[in-house]
């Protein structure tokens, strides 16, 4: 009898810790949506290797560096290391940092720092434009932050793959009310704290989505297979 409870616990545990999770408006499965089909990277900004930038198809840290890009180093340096250092190897994650034109060596003066401590940069991009075009580009998000008068902010969103503003919004698993657009890089702790949380939470969901697509196409092909076999042996007995 005692072996039947724990195993019922066992099988039952895991659905019950789902349903809470999947209830709750932010939680370890998903990262909710603030806003849908924002504007995507202009195809004549500029980048550091000429290569085009661009959001969908990716999950991005998406930043506003502003002129002060060395003044600011620190900024990068925690973003480096809470964020881009434990999520780098993920193919389809990247940081794309707007720039005002003409701060391009500061840019990669900023990757040359990072490289030693970092390896891989692959994933860190910088775009440049002008400050009307990083203005109006801004607005689009429609975001509750203002750029400072050198066209920059401290704070990052993550845009998914198919252009949509994710952060925390209703009710937390403490019942908490919380709203959160974007996270800030002076705050080491706003990082490592939330930031890190979120953007594993987008990570793994893309990963669930990655998994059951193929075990879909797994059914599929199975299913080819057993209505070929049906065939042939209805031919086979027809014969």
């Amino acid at each position: 009898m005692k072996n039947k409870i724990v195993l019922i616990s066992l099988f039952a545990l895991p659905i019950v810790i789902y349903l809470i999770f999947s209830t709750a408006s932010h939680n370890s499965l998903f990262l909710p949506t603030l806003s849908e089909n924002n504007s995507e990277i202009p195809q004549n900004w500029t980048s550091l290797d000429s290569s085009k930038i661009a959001l969908s198809g990716k999950i991005t840290v998406l930043g506003f560096v502003g002129n002060n890009v060395i003044e600011n180093r620190g900024n990068f340096f925690n973003l480096n290391q809470k964020i881009y250092n434990k999520y780098k190897g993920f193919t389809d994650f990247q940081m794309v940092m707007v720039t005002p034109k003409g701060n391009e060596a500061k840019a990669k003066q900023i990757i040359n720092e990072l490289a030693p401590i970092t390896g891989d940069m692959k994933g860190w991009k910088f775009v440049f434009a002008s400050p009307d075009e990083i203005q109006s580009f801004y607005d689009s998000y429609k975001l509750a932050g203002k750029l400072d008068e050198n066209y920059g902010t401290p704070a990052v969103i993550i845009v998914d793959k198919a252009l949509n503003h994710r952060g925390r919004k209703g009710k937390n698993r403490k019942g908490v009310e919380e709203y959160k657009e974007s996270y800030n890089t002076i705050s080491a702790a706003d990082l490592h704290n939330e930031m890190t949380d979120d953007v594993k939470i987008i990570l793994r969901e893309y990963r669930l989505a990655l998994k059951k697509n193929n075990n879909k196409r797994k059914d599929a092909f199975r299913d080819k297979i057993e209505e070929n076999v049906t065939k042939a042996n209805q031919n086979n007995n027809e014969k």
